[in-house]
């Protein structure tokens, strides 16, 4: 963890170093004037016989106050770099693993939720980053000083600084234990933050459900439970860690106490000045203030072992899918051919989403999918654009193996349309040319009209410039696939694969869309997972589906003729108990 989170200070390494080395002089500087206050005591005002030196008072007065303000300037920059190194740490983190989790296969985004990903980039890098600032101020500071008090203590009195040598081994021992039994604690603490966010984040995206059902109620005792949960777990951890503070005072009550007690006895038995013991106990507040410091850093770092912990697995997370030495950086044509297939989300597990797969498909075909919920109809297509590997046998694109492609030109040439799409903030414009960041205006708008978007897009106030809300949620269902029909359209690929991407459009604009497709890109190979036989029944062929395994693949006419599936779904949805939208073909 450690290793991993230091290799991404990268350009803050000046920064880093120079903290501590300023941190370490103004302790130096700091540490000399108790000196100086006691040499002021003891040959200034009781120098020269009683009668005090005013000249020595002067010259020892001033040489405080440079220290003072050498102590003050090296303060300032110490805090200055230690800020820089600190905000530049987390922002590489941030970067780094935003960059990483970019690069992830869908099997590793499996691996993390996204409500654990979101407090990874956030409430963690935030801990990581105050732990490393008082790393190299504090961390630095609290321990040299406390060394170099201790070494002048000693160089004044042997018997009073040992004193002090006793009390740090006694706290040092107190706090190991405390924050020992806290650490556990704040490890779980973060867990329950991934619970917090989950349930704001799914409360947040799904609010119009929640005010339909009404459930504004049950979602608010969630949130409850869910902020409770960490209160609880906050609680445990102060409950241990609050015993820092008594510990801290008994310790330096009971130092100053001895030190007092024996002090006293030097200084009328004439082994010790007056000066000297002014000096000692102003060791001793070093001494015992920079314990108390370091017990607050050993509370931040064991609170930030748990951040630095969770941000390491994100970081050290290799993607599964890698390209190989020499990629293959053309696809020659959006021919797919599937042989002997076997597919699994977890390897090894034993049960696979896909057996035996057998298929081959000419470059320029539409090829309908059809089949139950969970017959794996959507795993199927994503192993052609390598958004997973398959287990055994073989998936190729234009008669090339997928994994021997550059995996960025393989996806640039095969466009999928979800049934869930996202519309990202900013002008219908700006989400189209997501498809070619470089189309022309008249590009986009002519893959509206193919996408039979253009009408209602022209029919806003600002058209094309309209600003899409977050997640498109000023736009229709309906309209919101089209929009991005309309954007894989734009980047004029190989292989288009609509994965359910008309469900939310009447079977009328349905039948347009696909129309339209079929006659502007006849060389594009087109994937189109349905529901509806409607969607699909005009298909150059078909597969169908079933429990992971191809039940049937044919033309409509085959396939009604000769798979039992296939023509209970068509009579279902064409007989006499079908709906109004599949038997007549009337818009919703």
């Amino acid at each position: 963890m450690f290793r991993t989170i230091s290799k991404h200070v990268k350009n803050y390494t000046v920064h880093s170093v120079l903290t501590p080395l300023f941190m370490v002089l103004e302790v130096i500087f700091e540490t000399i004037i108790p000196m100086c206050m006691g040499w002021m005591v003891d040959n200034g005002i009781n120098g020269n016989s009683g009668n005090g030196d005013m000249n020595y008072i002067l010259k020892m007065g001033g040489i405080m106050i440079v220290l003072v303000i050498l102590a003050f300037i090296s303060g300032i920059l110490g805090a200055v770099f230690g800020s820089i190194a600190s905000c530049g740490l987390a922002k590489n983190l941030r970067t780094d693993m935003y960059k990483n989790i970019q690069t992830f296969s869908f099997s590793n985004i499996d691996k993390f939720s996204t409500a654990g990903l979101i407090t990874r980039l956030t409430t963690d890098v935030t801990n990581v980053q105050n732990a490393y600032q008082m790393l190299l101020r504090m961390a630095f500071r609290a321990p040299v000083s406390m060394i170099f008090a201790l070494v002048m203590s000693y160089t004044v009195s042997f018997k009073i600084a040992n004193i002090y040598l006793i009390a740090v081994i006694f706290l040092g021992i107190g706090l190991a234990v405390i924050m020992l039994n806290a650490k556990k604690y704040f490890t779980k603490v973060f867990e329950k933050y991934d619970d917090l966010n989950e349930t704001i984040q799914e409360n947040v995206n799904a609010i119009r459900v929640v005010k339909a059902f009404v459930r504004e109620d049950y979602e608010s005792e969630e949130l409850k439970k869910a902020a409770g949960n960490i209160y609880k777990m906050f609680v445990k951890a102060e409950n241990v860690v609050v015993w820092n503070a008594p510990l801290m005072q008994f310790t330096m009550f009971a130092t100053m106490l001895f030190i007092s007690w024996f002090g006293a006895h030097l200084v009328v038995s004439n082994e010790l000045e007056t000066g000297q013991l002014l000096t000692l106990f102003t060791y001793c507040m070093n001494i015992l203030g920079n314990l108390m410091m370091l017990s607050f850093i050993f509370v931040m770092l064991t609170l930030s072992a748990a951040s630095g912990k969770r941000i390491a697995e994100v970081l050290d997370e290799e993607s599964e899918l890698k390209n190989p030495e020499n990629p293959v950086t053309e696809v020659k044509d959006g021919s797919v051919r599937f042989e002997n297939v076997c597919f699994s989300y977890k390897k090894g597990s034993g049960k696979n989403v896909l057996n035996k797969i057998n298929l081959d498909i000419k470059a320029g075909e539409t090829i309908g999918i059809i089949g139950g919920t969970g017959s794996a109809k959507s795993s199927l297509v994503s192993l052609i654009n390598r958004l997973y590997d398959v287990n055994e046998g073989s998936v190729k694109v234009g008669g090339v193996d997928v994994k021997d492609y550059d995996m960025e030109a393989l996806r640039n040439q095969v466009s999928v349309v979800l049934q869930k799409n996202v519309l990202f903030s900013g002008s219908i414009f700006d989400n189209l040319r997501w498809g070619n960041p470089s189309a022309t205006d008249e590009e986009c708008v002519e893959a509206c009209k193919l996408a039979c978007a253009d009408d209602f897009i022209s029919s806003f106030p600002e058209g094309y410039n309209t600003k899409i809300e977050q997640g498109g949620t000023n736009v229709s269902g309906g309209q919101k696939q089209r929009i991005c029909i309309a954007r894989a359209l734009l980047k004029k690929p190989k292989i288009l694969i609509f994965d359910d991407s008309t469900s939310a459009v009447d079977t009328a604009t349905d039948a347009k869309i696909r129309k339209a497709l079929k006659e502007a890109i006849p060389g594009t190979t087109r994937f189109i997972i349905a529901q509806r036989i409607s969607s699909v029944q005009d298909a150059d062929r078909i597969i169908v589906m079933e429990e992971g395994e191809v039940n049937g693949f044919g033309t409509h006419e085959e396939l009604l003729a000769n798979n039992a599936i296939y023509k209970e779904v068509f009579e279902s949805q064409t007989g006499a108990n079908a709906d109004f939208d599949e038997s007549k073909g009337g818009a919703l």
